[in-house]
């Protein structure tokens, strides 16, 4: 698997609302579910749920009863993986700070589309090629919320016969360009 394909995928792996908070405060909380649940202002179940999908994804680890400070609260780490995903995660919220247009990476394929037009991939069926697991009409809604946003622009091709092209505006292309770099040197 080529670079961009790498880079792109882990892009959608950290997409979500509740990810890359997580990652980012994980350690700060000590790993401590209650604490970390109080921070992120989220619903137990929810967070649960989360922390169960990192684990499964190799990214964090449930500790066993004799590893934790009290064996009775649970308390998650993040494994030797995790803390490439991390560094990962603090790519991507530097990016959408420069950006300025919030939390991007909460709505799933909104960082993946990003980097899809970074990469110079223009028109809607190779973006969706590039971004294999997309749906039509998913992809369809994001770039039109990106576009509305400001974020894309939609241009018209009349060669060789009529269709759109998308592509990154202007204030957007160098955060964009500079998160491809960052994760290309992580992945």
């Amino acid at each position: 698997m080529d670079k961009e394909a790498l880079i792109i995928q882990a892009s959608q792996k950290l997409s979500g609302r509740w990810t890359i908070p997580i990652l980012l405060r994980l350690e700060s909380n000590g790993g401590r579910f209650t604490p970390l649940q109080r921070q992120l202002d989220i619903a137990p179940a929810r967070l649960s749920e989360n922390l169960k999908q990192l684990v499964h994804l190799g990214i964090i680890q449930h500790l066993s009863p004799y590893e934790r400070r009290h064996p009775l609260l649970p308390e998650y780490a993040l494994t030797e993986e995790g803390k490439l995903w991390r560094e990962m995660a603090k790519a991507i919220h530097i990016a959408e700070s420069h950006i300025a247009h919030g939390s991007l990476s909460a709505k799933a394929w909104n960082i993946p589309v990003l980097l899809t037009l970074g990469f110079e991939h223009e028109h809607f069926q190779e973006i969706r090629r590039v971004l294999d697991q997309v749906t039509p009409r998913m992809l369809s809604m994001r770039l039109g919320e990106l576009n509305t946003e400001g974020l894309i622009r939609k241009l018209v091709s009349e060669l060789p016969r009529p269709s759109f092209l998308y592509q990154l505006s202007s204030h957007v292309r160098s955060p964009v360009h500079r998160l491809s770099v960052d994760l290309s040197s992580l992945v």
